[in-house]
């Protein structure tokens, strides 16, 4: 492995010279700099990206902070494939950083791509509030964006989906189609995501004037086991329920799975909506029906909008976008269908 000294012989300068040229400090001739870095180049010095970065302080990388706790799943799975596809086109690396268990290791893993001077920094949020978030983007220089939050202060640094809205739409469409008494599954309840659709639920039955039985609310976990364990809990309390809506498709799954053990048809004595709209959903028996977040356009933007921020052009003002639901064979006309 070539050493700095034969990289400053190979230049023809001195070897703090080329330690000036790799930390970025003291000033080197634009020329001088040329020749370190192709000496460096022919050497096959291996620091030679670090020294591009530290002159030019350009990484050609974007971070993007996840917790652990997010990995699993094809929201997630999408989300990094695109974000990975459109930094590729654009010339640049995604670097995925764990943001761990806590707000404060959500920031910590903030700092550590800041440290590794990444161009910009996507944050898809897991405990980190609103306000916090507005504190890290007046704090870092380098452009940060926030995914599927809405900030007050920085309403331009974030891209976020109406999951209360498309929760309220999903159980509306299950009230227009005679169904009164729906269960609902949640998700973690330290999601953001998981309470807005919990609350998006709640405001569709009071707007349609039907009671919220929190019988019918059974807490899971994102998995398909805490589906169908949600489901047991449903049926053990005796409260019958023609629909369910589950804060996810893997939930959906379960719960689907659990009902069929239990001898309770789907559609025909329970219709069944997720969430997400997973590859799988349209080849279930019955077919699931399912919300679409717009995970790829969502982060399409966001890259689109850093981009903007690091190399100019137009910076598009879109950053609310809203689901689509995709009504297939789970779901049917309920018991008060006809008495309308």
């Amino acid at each position: 492995m070539s050493t700095m000294q034969e990289v400053a012989a190979k230049a023809g300068v001195s070897k703090a010279t080329v330690s000036r040229v790799l930390s970025g400090k003291g000033y080197v001739s634009q020329e001088t700099k040329d020749q370190v870095f192709k000496a460096i180049e022919e050497a096959g010095y291996r620091p030679n990206l670090l020294a591009r970065n530290l002159a030019t302080s350009k990484s050609m990388c974007i971070g993007l902070v996840v917790t652990n706790t997010l990995y699993n799943g094809h929201y997630f799975s999408e989300l990094i494939s695109q974000a990975a596809k459109k930094l590729d086109a654009n010339g640049r690396q995604l670097i995925l950083v764990d943001g761990k268990h806590s707000a404060e290791e959500e920031q910590d893993a903030i700092q550590f791509l800041h440290d590794l001077r990444c161009d910009g920094i996507i944050i898809y949020p897991r405990f980190l509030s609103v306000d916090e978030m507005d504190l890290l983007i007046d704090k870092y220089k380098k452009p940060v964006m926030v995914v599927n939050r809405k900030l007050r202060k920085h309403q331009s640094h974030c891209i976020y989906c109406d999951h209360k809205g498309s929760s309220f739409n999903a159980t509306q469409a299950l009230i227009e189609r005679g169904h009164r008494d729906i269960a609902f599954i949640t998700g973690s309840m330290d999601s953001p995501t998981a309470i807005e659709r919990l609350s998006g639920y709640r405001d569709a039955l009071t707007a349609s004037g039907i009671p919220v039985k929190e019988s019918l609310i059974v807490p899971g976990k994102w998995s398909p086991a805490s589906g169908a364990a949600a489901v047991e809990t449903l049926l053990a309390s005796g409260q019958p329920f023609s629909a369910l809506l589950a804060s996810n498709d893997e939930m959906a799954i379960g719960a689907m799975k659990q009902l069929n053990t239990a001898g309770i048809g789907v559609p025909a004595q329970v219709s069944v909506i997720g969430f997400d709209n997973i590859p799988t959903a349209p080849f279930l028996i019955p077919a699931l029906s399912s919300v679409k977040d717009p995970v790829s356009d969502m982060i399409s933007e966001v890259i689109n909008q850093i981009i903007a921020m690091l190399d100019g052009g137009y910076l598009s003002e879109q950053n609310h976008f809203s689901s689509d639901l995709i009504l297939r064979d789970s779901v049917i006309d309920g018991p008060y269908k006809t008495r309308q």
